[in-house]
């Protein structure tokens, strides 16, 4: 079945400058100490002009719960925040994790995303909770975790029919309709928009990606924290792909962690304040990201500092040649499609210069 030019259009971009392939940001909205959310949501917005001024594809946010350094509890309400903000960089979630929402309610808020920005919406979709398994339970109200990712193909098909309106006849919820959505456009007067925000598996192993190739939807991997997985992962998605209507050939992206600064000193500094973010998080005690002074001054342990060493190997950073040339390895390995970078770092204002340097070092477009 030959795929829709429409639908295929909302999902592949084009690469400006000397970019192997499209570049484009994900956004963890990360609070720093000695900021507050209100800082770090005012930083998105920062970012997502400045992302649609030098030509990056899309700006995506990713779900996350009961995380003191991740803002980003409610990508839904993020993204309406920078649609009012932006013109035409595309937004998503990267993505809304499934099994913590009916499908019912995430086709609503997509489909008030889409009204609110016609066109300009992608809809990314996880299994995992996004969280631990305690605040998973609060937010589902049940400790049946399992099954809730288990029935994620099921929860999807459903979430589909939702979005484009075709519940057969007889089925429990063909007299239940998204709205907005394509129901407004068989109503007396009715005119609905042309646009259906295109829906994209996430994964970080290879269940998602055998189901994204199954189902010829676009597939987006977790690199900058699955890294051993990428190369296995990608060729699954290849391996197990089937025209559909939104695709007639696979498209995957991955979601690199990369920091550009002025010298290599810098960015050594800020990704070691990173890395002890996560050493925290990985041990149960999440915090704000530290600055880099206080990240100097940890005394890590050495199964600690073998973390941080294994963790930053994944973290393409330094100076902007030396991003790129990380980046243009990366993207050649992989097979990637499209490069999503995620620059991890204490203050919103690092993590602003490096986008602009790897949009300079790359030639992509200057405002006018």
């Amino acid at each position: 079945m030959a795929a829709d030019d429409t639908a295929a259009d909302g999902i592949r971009g084009t690469a400006h400058g000397d970019a192997p392939v499209p570049l484009s940001v994900l956004d963890l909205v990360t609070v720093g100490a000695g900021s507050t959310a209100t800082d770090a949501l005012r930083t998105s917005v920062e970012l997502a002009r400045l992302a649609e001024s030098r030509g990056f594809h899309r700006h995506w946010v990713a779900e996350h719960h009961s995380m003191p350094g991740v803002a980003s509890s409610s990508p839904a309400v993020i993204l309406a925040h920078l649609a009012a903000h932006t013109e035409r960089i595309r937004l998503g979630s990267g993505g809304v994790m499934l099994p913590n929402h009916a499908p019912l309610v995430i086709a609503e808020q997509f489909g008030t995303l889409e009204a609110l920005a016609p066109g300009r919406i992608d809809l990314g979709l996880g299994r995992a909770p996004g969280t631990d398994g305690a605040t998973a339970a609060a937010l589902r109200r049940t400790d049946r975790l399992n099954e809730g990712a288990d029935d994620f193909p099921q929860q999807l098909a459903e979430l589909t029919r939702f979005l484009d309106d075709d519940f057969p006849d007889g089925h429990p919820y063909a007299r239940i309709h998204a709205v907005p959505g394509p129901v407004q456009a068989t109503s007396p007067g009715g005119v609905q928009s042309p646009h259906r925000p295109p829906v994209w598996l996430l994964g970080s192993s290879g269940f998602s990606a055998r189901l994204a190739g199954m189902l010829g939807l676009p597939f987006a991997f977790a690199h900058h924290f699955s890294a051993r997985n990428t190369v296995p992962a990608l060729d699954l998605y290849r391996e197990s792909f089937r025209p559909s209507e939104v695709l007639d050939a696979p498209y995957a992206l991955i979601g690199v962690s990369a920091l550009a600064a002025d010298d290599e000193k810098e960015a050594r500094r800020q990704v070691l304040a990173a890395a002890l973010n996560m050493v925290r998080l990985r041990t149960g005690r999440p915090g704000l990201v530290p600055t880099p002074e206080e990240a100097e001054a940890y005394d890590f342990s050495p199964a600690e500092r073998e973390f941080v060493e294994s963790w930053n190997a994944d973290v393409v950073h330094g100076t902007a040649d030396e991003v790129r040339a990380g980046l243009d390895e990366l993207r050649r390995r992989t097979g990637a499609d499209e490069l999503m970078l995620t620059a991890n770092a204490h203050g919103g204002d690092v993590r602003l210069r490096s986008y602009e340097l790897i949009a300079d070092v790359y030639g992509l477009p200057t405002p006018a």
